[in-house]
């Protein structure tokens, strides 16, 4: 990063990836990120430097551009299960739906406080899931199920593609009457979407 004048003013365009600082120097703000020290834009549009708090921000082109951050609490869906990773699209951030969609990883170790012996047990793709963001680390937001009010919020059977029913705590498929394992949040099958 170059420390000429005109990286040090407010209101210069950033893209998402740029280098904006260094967390020597500055407090990452909103519409940033920190990758190896280096403070870099989250989303597109200007920067804000604040030299007397010693804070930088990046407010977006597009009004309203939300992105998760740190203890946002997202809904996505499910879209492939990897070992002991479910890759989630989340669409939803809190009550506010996204014009765009982000992905975040859920590990095996983030799907609940008790043992689970595999990610499928936890989630299957389609599914749509409620979870918290954890940490940003290389990009990529990553997620938990572990509270009490997060996990399955609609799950789909993986042999007919049903919409699964909760019982007691299995969800079973109405159609074919295959039970399923599911980390499921407490108001399972009760939001539409």
């Amino acid at each position: 990063m170059s420390n000429t004048r005109s990286k040090r003013q407010s209101g210069q365009f950033v893209a998402p990836g740029d280098p904006i600082g260094v967390i020597e120097e500055f407090t990452p703000g909103q519409g940033t990120y920190v990758d190896q020290g280096i403070i870099h834009a989250n989303v597109s549009g200007r920067t804000l430097l604040d030299l007397k708090n010693k804070t930088v921000t990046v407010f977006p082109f597009v009004p309203g551009a939300r992105v998760p951050r740190v203890g946002s609490i997202v809904t996505g869906q499910v879209m492939s299960l990897q070992n002991k990773t479910a890759v989630i699209r989340v669409f939803k951030i809190g009550k506010e739906y996204l014009s765009g969609v982000f992905s975040g990883l859920l590990y095996i170790s983030d799907v609940s406080r008790s043992y689970i012996d595999t990610i499928g047990d936890a989630c299957k793709p389609g599914d749509i899931i409620r979870a918290k963001v954890i940490s940003l680390k290389n990009r990529t937001y990553h997620l938990s199920t572990a509270d009490k009010d997060l996990g399955i919020l609609h799950g789909y059977c993986s042999q007919c593609g049903q919409a699964l029913e909760r019982r007691r705590y299995r969800t079973s498929c109405p159609q074919c009457g295959r039970i399923e394992k599911r980390r499921t949040a407490p108001d399972y099958g009760q939001a539409n979407f």
